[in-house]
C-alpha cells in the first residue's frame, strides 16, 4: 500500500504542474513550494532548537495559535516554524510574527519528509485538526521526535476505521498523544487500538476568548454604526449573500450592514452591490465619503473580521448555505452575539451544540433568513439571550490548550 502511496503522491505532483499555469491557485501551490529548502537553509543552522507546527490552511492555523503563543513563553530558545498546504492559508499568515520561519510543506514523498525534517529538526511537532502525511509521520516516527495531534475530531466514514485502512491506521501510531476535540473521537481511536488520548476540546474556543480582551476599537466602523443596529455578515458566499439580500433591500432605516465577503473578488463584489438598493459603500473609499449617512458597508479587504464582531448586534456567517464550509462561527459568539447560518453545516459540532442551546438558528432560504432577522431585530430580548447564551458557550469551553501545555511540561522533564 505505501508503494502505491507514493506512486499517487508523485502522479499528483505532476498533475498539479500541469494545471498551474491555468489555474491561480494551484500557481501559488506548485511555485511557492519550489524554495522551501533555500528558505529553510537560511533561516535555520544546524545549532537552531526548532518547534514544528503543521497547519492545512487558516483554519487550523487559527486552532494552533494559542499554543504557539504558549510555547514561545515556555520554550523561548526555540525557533516556531509553520508549514501549510493550502495557499489560503500560507498567503494570507506568511509574515506572521508568531512564526520565526513560515514555509508551504513539500509534497509528501518520502526523499521531501526525510530532507524537510532533516532542515528544521525539531525537537516537537504539532500537527493542527487534520492532515495526515504518512511518509512526513513515518520519518518523525523514525527520528523519535514527539509528535503531537491538537484539536483533532474523528468521524467513523474516515479511512482509519475501514477494514483497507492499515496504511493510515499505521500512520496515526507516529503521534505520541491525540488531543481530540469531543468523546466520540475518543471512542473510535480506541476502537483500533489507541489509548494516549485526552479529550482536551478545541483550542478554538481560546483563541477567540482572547480576542474580547484586547482593543477591537475600529474608528470606522463606530462612524459608520452610529446608534443604529448593526448586523455583521462575516465570510459570506455568493450563496449567502443571495438570501441576505432581500432582507438587506426591505430592513427599516435604523438596521446596518457590514458585509465582509470570504474572499475579495472585485466583478462579485460590483455584481452583488448593483442589487442593493441601499446607498452602499466599499471600504477601501470610506475616507472619500461620510460613512454614517450609508446603510452598507462592504469590506473589501482582509483582517478586520475578528473586530468587526465587536460591533455586531447579530451575525449572520458564511459558508453553511453552499458546500464550501461553515466559516468560524465562535469568533463572533465569544462578544455574545446571536448568529444566523445557512443549511449545511452537519460536520460543524460546535454550530450544532450551539443551536440545541439556542444560540445559534440555521436557514435553508431567503424566507426563513428574513423571519429570524425580523426576529432578532424587532425583540430586543430574544436577541440579548440568544448572544448571552453565544458568550457563555464560549467560556464554558475554553482550556484546550491549558491542557496540551500541561502534557508538553510533563514529556519535557
Amino acid at each position: 500500500m505505501q508503494t502505491i502511496y507514493n506512486l499517487l503522491i508523485h502522479f499528483a505532483s505532476f498533475g498539479l504542474r500541469i494545471v498551474a499555469p491555468f489555474n491561480n491557485k494551484m500557481k501559488l501551490f506548485v511555485n511557492g513550494r519550489k524554495d522551501v529548502f533555500e528558505i529553510l537553509q537560511q533561516k535555520i543552522s544546524a545549532s537552531d532548537k526548532t518547534i514544528w507546527f503543521h497547519c492545512a490552511s487558516l483554519g487550523e492555523f487559527e486552532q494552533g495559535v494559542p499554543i504557539m503563543e504558549a510555547m514561545k513563553k515556555l520554550k523561548p530558545d526555540h525557533k516556531i516554524v509553520v508549514s501549510f498546504f493550502s495557499p489560503s492559508g500560507f498567503e494570507i499568515k506568511k509574515n506572521t510574527p508568531l512564526a520565526d520561519v513560515v514555509v508551504y510543506l513539500p509534497m509528501d514523498t518520502v526523499s521531501n519528509a526525510k530532507k524537510f525534517i532533516a532542515a528544521i529538526h525539531p525537537s516537537l511537532a504539532f500537527f493542527v485538526k487534520y492532515e495526515f502525511w504518512p511518509n512526513y509521520l513515518f520519518e518523525l516516527e523514525r527520528k523519535n521526535i514527539p509528535t503531537l495531534l491538537v484539536s483533532c475530531i474523528f468521524r467513523e466514514n474516515q479511512i482509519f476505521f475501514k477494514s483497507y485502512g492499515g496504511f493510515m491506521r499505521k500512520a496515526l501510531a507516529a503521534f505520541e498523544h491525540f488531543f481530540v476535540q469531543d468523546e466520540n473521537s475518543e471512542a473510535l481511536l480506541k476502537s483500533i487500538g489507541f489509548n494516549t488520548i485526552t479529550v482536551s476540546g478545541d483550542t478554538r474556543f481560546d483563541r477567540v476568548s482572547h480576542q474580547i480582551e484586547i482593543d477591537n476599537t475600529l474608528k470606522f466602523a463606530e462612524e459608520f454604526k452610529g446608534n443604529s443596529l448593526c448586523i455583521v455578515c462575516g465570510s459570506t458566499w455568493p450563496e449567502d449573500e443571495a438570501v441576505l439580500l432581500d432582507y438587506i433591500n426591505s430592513s427599516p432605516e435604523n438596521v446596518k450592514f457590514i458585509i465582509a465577503p470570504h474572499k475579495i473578488e472585485t466583478d462579485k463584489i460590483e455584481d452583488f452591490r448593483k442589487k442593493i438598493i441601499k446607498k452602499t459603500v466599499l471600504h477601501s473609499a470610506k475616507e472619500e465619503v461620510n460613512i454614517s449617512e450609508y446603510s452598507v458597508l462592504i469590506i473589501d479587504c482582509i483582517g478586520l473580521l475578528s473586530k468587526l464582531y465587536s460591533y455586531a448586534d447579530i451575525a449572520y456567517i458564511g459558508g453553511a448555505m453552499g458546500k464550501t464550509g461553515l466559516h468560524n462561527i465562535l469568533e463572533a459568539a465569544t462578544f455574545g452575539v446571536p448568529i444566523v447560518i445557512g443549511k449545511n453545516y452537519d460536520g460543524f459540532p460546535e454550530a450544532i451544540r450551539l443551536q440545541d442551546l439556542a444560540g445559534l438558528y440555521s436557514v435553508k432560504n431567503s424566507a426563513e433568513c428574513g423571519e429570524i432577522l425580523n426576529k432578532m431585530e424587532n425583540n430586543a430580548s430574544f436577541r440579548n439571550k440568544t448572544g448571552m447564551i453565544c458568550g457563555h458557550f464560549v467560556n464554558k469551553n475554553t482550556g484546550a490548550t491549558k491542557k496540551i501545555v500541561n502534557y508538553i511540561t510533563t514529556i519535557s522533564k
